[in-house]
């Protein structure tokens, strides 16, 4: 969107969330409508009051080029932190640069994910296509929640199985062993979206 427009727009707001320099010269971001010409610590702040008791963790331990898709769904679905086990450094071209606006923590190991997830009382749910779980599509959520995806490939660690309170699996009807992990963990969200969000809140 090009430089605020009075003729069309009105007055240029005298508002503290908006960004001079983008009302100025425009706003090219790759964000909703809502926050058009707002700072970014506007738009942080905005969402930190919809952010949902939803915490989602990918294992990083062979640098999975899925984590920016999936960080960016879980800024689309006001997931509250996004957590990254094992390796710091992972392509944030795939965020499209919602990582600026996410909340995002790093654990070197699944047991300190683990340990997190139990001092902040989040139930823990492994998301794999593995013998014993149930089915996502038949399972309430629990609502505070913290989802495990596995990387690309080997799935969840043993740690992550062992320390889940459930496992659940996504129907597939074809050939493939798994879908990509990005993809999965976009279903997985909208099942507790669909299941525990006000939906009058969505854009």
């Amino acid at each position: 969107m090009g430089p605020w427009d009075e003729s069309r727009l009105g007055p240029v707001p005298d508002d503290p969330r908006y960004d001079p320099e983008l009302l100025r010269d425009g706003d090219t971001r790759n964000v909703v409508d809502a926050y058009r010409y707002w700072t970014r610590e506007a738009i942080i702040a905005d969402i930190d009051t919809r952010r949902h008791p939803l915490h989602i963790a990918i294992e990083n331990f062979g640098n999975d080029a899925n984590i920016g898709s999936v960080v960016r769904t879980a800024n689309a679905f006001a997931v509250h932190t996004v957590h990254i086990v094992g390796r710091r450094r992972w392509n944030r071209r795939g965020a499209m640069v919602t990582d600026r606006y996410q909340r995002l923590r790093h654990h070197d190991t699944t047991a300190a994910l683990l340990s997190f997830a139990a001092e902040h009382d989040l139930t823990v749910v492994a998301v794999d296509n593995i013998p014993g779980a149930v089915r996502l599509e038949h399972t309430e959520l629990p609502r505070h929640c913290l989802m495990i995806f596995g990387q690309e490939g080997p799935g969840i660690t043993e740690d992550a199985k062992a320390g889940a309170a459930m496992t659940v699996s996504i129907a597939q009807f074809g050939s493939t062993r798994s879908i990509n992990a990005a993809v999965a963990a976009g279903i997985a969200m909208h099942t507790w979206v669909r299941q525990h969000a006000d939906l009058d809140r969505a854009w």
